[in-house]
């Protein structure tokens, strides 16, 4: 197994010296891993706070509520309407009831025909007002429905609103801390990665954004920390033998293989 294989040029495809680096960088370069590694989850939890996934769920539901509301508004403002016409019908009739009720009453009626035909009249006219405050009744009704509505609406935006204000200072106190912690270790980290040659460093950047984030692996107890790779006993040998300043590559993920004291070599 040729665990320290050679680099190729992408360019030509032929092969190029083997990478060195003293072990010290090496070692480094696991350092820079780790920090790397802290760094990536750091910021995984940033894109995925609990938080945020809430006010997401919140938005859409606040989006739906306020629709509702506006239509309950709409139809509030179309009822209100046609309560007062229905109200204005009414108070139109009972008017006129009143007022031919009056005339009888004082007699100005005098012609029994005109007579006959004016309490036929207030018949009509009780009867048109009875349907006309049906017509109100119910009116007022579904005015009073669509004010329920509305204003328990307004009441779930109210409280949609006060836990959005919670999350948002709940997260932004989490982010925070969470982008000190980054800008810490991202200090640090370039510190690190200062003592790294820079031809290995751009070989660990490469491996690294091909392999989800590892681009350098330790050996411990005969096994790559990258893909858990257990070495034979012919592996180690040839690991053994190899340059201390060998850039070692693992076989089976081609991730750079760092020998360290827990290697089992």
């Amino acid at each position: 197994m040729d665990l320290f294989r050679r680099q190729r040029n992408p360019e030509d495809n032929t092969e190029e010296h083997p990478l060195k680096a003293d072990a010290f960088s090496q070692l480094r370069l696991l350092d820079v891993q780790e920090l790397d590694a802290k760094i990536d989850q750091l910021r995984h939890r940033l894109a995925h706070l609990p938080q945020t996934a809430e006010l997401n769920a919140l938005a859409a539901e606040r989006g739906e509520v306020d629709g509702r509301a506006r239509d309950a508004r709409i139809r509030i403002d179309d009822l209100t309407r046609e309560q007062r016409k229905a109200d204005a019908d009414v108070e139109q009739v009972k008017s006129r009831r009143t007022r031919d009720q009056d005339r009888m009453d004082r007699g100005l009626v005098s012609n029994p025909k005109d007579l006959e035909r004016m309490q036929q009249e207030l018949g009509s006219l009780s009867r048109r007002i009875s349907e006309l405050e049906d017509v109100e009744l119910e009116v007022m009704e579904q005015l009073e429905a669509a004010q329920a509505e509305h204003a328990g609406l307004e009441e779930r935006l109210a409280t949609i609103d006060e836990r959005v204000t919670e999350l948002v200072s709940a997260r932004d106190a989490v982010a925070g801390t969470a982008t000190t912690e980054i800008e810490s270790l991202t200090a640090e980290r370039k510190v690190t990665a200062s003592g790294v040659p820079d031809d290995l460093l751009a070989l660990y950047e490469k491996i690294r954004a091909q392999k989800g984030g590892v681009g350098a692996a330790a050996l411990r107890a005969r096994r790559c920390s990258g893909c858990s790779l257990e070495l034979t006993a012919a592996d180690l040998g040839v690991i053994a033998k190899a340059p201390t300043d060998e850039v070692l590559r693992c076989e089976e993920c081609n991730r750079i293989l760092v020998r360290t004291s827990e290697s089992g070599i």
